[in-house]
Order: C-alpha cells, then structure tokens, then sequence
C-alpha cells in the first residue's frame, strides 16, 4: 500500500519504462491449431471478434495444448466489459466480486470469460483495495491485452491464442519456459506473493501437475512468507486445496507443499502425520489411488479423500477423549466432530461432506463384525462401498489385517451357500444365561404381604 500511494503522488506507474517484450509466433512454430480449441471457446472468441472486441483462449488450456495435454477448462479473455460480454450471449451471467467474470454457456460447456486487468493502479482508483499484508482483497480494474499479462500469475499462464489467426501472443517469454519445463512468476515474487499468497499453492500445484521445476528466483520467497496463507479466507484454502488433491498428481504435489514449508498450521492433517511411519502409509496409499483413479478418468469423492486425510487426526481426538474417561462409543462420534471443527479453522471444508465422511469412518468397527446377520445387513448400507474402499486403504498400509479386506472381498461375491459357509461362527459363552422375567412380571405392581 505504501509503493502505491508514493506511486500516485510521484504520479509513476510501474513499467513505465518496460518495453514490450510480446512476440507472435505463428502456428507453423507451435503447431496449435483451431481444430483443438473446444467449440464452445471458439463460439465466444468468434462472436466477441465479430462485434469489434479482442478476444483470446488464454492461460491454462494454451499451455496444455502445447504440452499435449487435455485442457480441463477453455478460458477467454477480452476487452469486452462484462456487461458488453452479457449482451453479447443469452445463455450467460456475471458472477465475482473480488474479480467480475462472465461465464457463458453453450450446451453442456461453461466458458470463464475475463475482462483483461490493469497492471497499475490510477490516481482516483477506488477498486483496487488490499489488506494491510498486501492481499488485494477487491479489484474491477479494468486494462489492455499487455497489462493483462502482467496481472497473470506464471508465464506459462500467460499465453493468449487468437483462434482467428492461429498466434499465441507472449508477452513474458511462457512458450520457452515451456520448452525448458520451467515455472516461473511475473513480476517480483515477494509483491505477487503478498497480493495473493495462494500464488504460492499454485506453485507447489503447477509444478507437480506439470511435472515442472520451480525457477530459483520463485521460489526463494515462499518459506519466509508461507506465513501469509494464514490470512486467506479458508473456503478459498478449501477451493485451491480441492484442486490440488483432485489434480491427477497429488501424491507429487503434497510432498511439494512439504518441501517448501506450506503444510505447516494450513492442513492439519499433514503437519505430523508424514512424519509417522503409519500415517505416511496411509496417505500415501490415499492419494497414490486417488490420483491412479483421476489418471484412469475415474471420479473420486472429495468426502472419501478428506476422510481419508483426517482418519489419523480423528484417532488422536478419540485417544484424547479415551484417556479422560471417556465411553468408547460416545467419545468415538465426538471425536469426529473434534476432527472437523479442528481442521476447518483452517481448511473450509464444507459442511455437506461431514455426512458421508462421519458415515465411512464409523462403518469401519461394522467390518469386523462377520457372524450372524450382520454381514448381510452391511451389505445393504449406502456407504457399503465407501467404506469398503477406505477398508482396502487400512489394508493397504498395514494398518487393517489383510485377511480381513479379503473376506470381505469374497464376501461381496459370492452366492448365498458360500456366505453362509463364510460366517464366522460367534464363540459359544459359558457364562449362564441370565433368567428374563416374564413381561407380566415386569409389568404388574407389587403385591401386598398379607401376614
């Protein structure tokens, strides 16, 4: 805030005198063609283009494309406003408030559509606010094409692709980080930290997820401000944490936030459970099947995945309550509720996920129970299958007898004759049989004694 104010008295913007670095590279020297653009992104583009806007895929579906990778999402940017982008496409809504954007529907597709950014801020700018940390908190400025780029986080985010003429447009040099498999931030990295420590995240995110390294000079910064990601709002932790966890590649990526000091007071359930060679396992296995499933195009719960994450860190609330005195059973349920309060202090994790979350972890004593007609009715139980899963996890790491996982893998397949063979019989007690009263007994008042 102070560069900023001395920025408007001094009336300097910065990179004033930077000159534009922006080179266009034809299509004979990339190779991506329109062809691999989603038809949804090329239906905005085209239309922003033919009523006299600028407008380019940008970011991450570029840098995808280039690496020969499936984009998740097509983003466009423009110099349309957003409410020149609503006009434009009937099926589209505004939505944001610290940055306003279009999404615009086409069938089943959801384009993100962004108003390029300005880069400095003006003297009578009233929307470009930021914390006392340097965070910004809201910002509606609105810039060009170069500005814009400034604004973008890495240069291998910052890649616009005009689908008309088949150019990438770079300002920050992103196609030769590409090729050198380097992520690399814009601008000076302690500011862009500053303004958005999620940045930091995102490092430990892209680096994995791309299989890149982190320039040198990007990364210096990040242990020594990590600090700042307690100022982030936890449902915007959730979000970026979410995107990590389901990235395809998180196993890598969590041992990336590890290396550069993130993990501490922001998860839980990571600062000591890597550290323990039976919780290590566990997460291990968790995120090694999660991402073999993402990789597979199978889908993954985000409740299974923070059940999984928060199983150690609830056995150390449960053994807290036990050592007070606790009941087991009751101690076990508000364990689970000390589990989850604890981590979304930090960690938004939305309410709707506690349900199938308390559900697999209290499953997991039912799984031991094999005699009578328990197994049936587990069988019939809506998270049978979650549970099974997360059952298969213990196994996996050593923490449940694999005999068990198999059991109940035969279990689940065979025909009547052979669970019944299957059952394990309960030990006859030899304990006598306590006499019951008969409900006339129980029930009747007491007599008088006549003497």
């Amino acid at each position: 805030m102070i560069k900023s104010f001395i920025r408007r008295i001094l009336g300097k913007k910065p990179n004033a005198t930077k000159k534009s670095r922006l080179q266009r590279l034809p299509v004979s020297q990339h190779g991506l063609t329109r062809l691999q653009i989603l038809p949804c992104a090329l239906k905005v583009t085209d239309t922003l283009q033919q009523a006299g806007y600028s407008a380019f895929v940008v970011g991450g579906a570029v840098r995808d494309l280039l690496l020969n990778k499936t984009p998740k999402d097509f983003d466009v940017a423009t110099n349309a406003t957003p409410e020149q982008i609503r006009d434009l496409f009937r099926r589209s809504r505004i939505i944001g408030r610290r940055f306003r954007l279009v999404h615009v529907m086409c069938g089943g597709d959801t384009i993100e559509v962004s108003t390029f950014r300005a880069s400095a801020l003006t003297e009578n700018d009233t929307s470009h606010v930021t914390d006392d940390t340097g965070r910004i908190v809201r910002d509606n400025v609105f810039g060009d094409l170069e500005s814009d780029a400034e604004r973008r986080d890495f240069t291998v985010n910052a890649l616009y692709y005009d689908p008309s003429t088949e150019e990438i447009w770079d300002y920050r040099g992103g196609v030769p980080d590409i090729k050198r498999k380097t992520l690399r931030i814009i601008g000076d990295p302690t500011t862009r930290y500053r303004e958005d420590p999620v940045r930091m995240l995102r490092a430990a995110r892209f680096a994995a997820k791309l299989d890149f390294h982190i320039d040198e000079t990007t990364r210096a910064p990040i242990a020594e401000l990590a600090e700042l990601l307690t100022n982030v709002p936890p449902s915007r932790l959730f979000d970026e944490m979410l995107k990590l966890l389901l990235s395809g590649h998180a196993l890598r990526a969590v041992h990336q936030l590890r290396a550069e000091g993130l993990h501490r007071g922001m998860l839980p359930m990571l600062d000591s459970i890597l550290e323990q060679d039976e919780g290590k396992r566990f997460i291990t296995a968790a995120l090694h099947n999660t991402d073999l499933r993402l990789q597979a195009g199978k889908s993954v719960s985000p409740a299974f995945l923070f059940a999984s994450l928060l199983w150690h860190e609830l056995h150390v609330h449960y053994e807290t309550r036990l050592n007070a005195g606790e009941i087991p059973a009751p101690a076990f349920f508000a364990a689970m509720d000390d589990t989850l309060d604890h981590q979304r202090a930090r960690l938004a994790v939305p309410r709707r996920l506690d349900g199938m979350m308390k559900e697999i972890w209290s499953l997991q004593a039912r799984y031991d129970q094999r005699s009578g007609s328990r197994p049936y009715r587990l069988l019939t139980h809506p998270r049978f299958r979650a549970g099974y899963d997360f059952l298969l996890l213990r196994a996996e790491s050593g923490e449940a007898d694999q005999s068990l996982a198999d059991w109940w893998t035969q279990f689940q397949d065979a025909d009547e004759a052979q669970r019944a063979a299957m059952l394990i019989k309960e030990p006859v007690s030899t304990k006598p049989k306590r006499r019951r009263r008969s409900k006339k007994t129980i029930s009747a008042s007491p007599q008088p004694i006549n003497d």
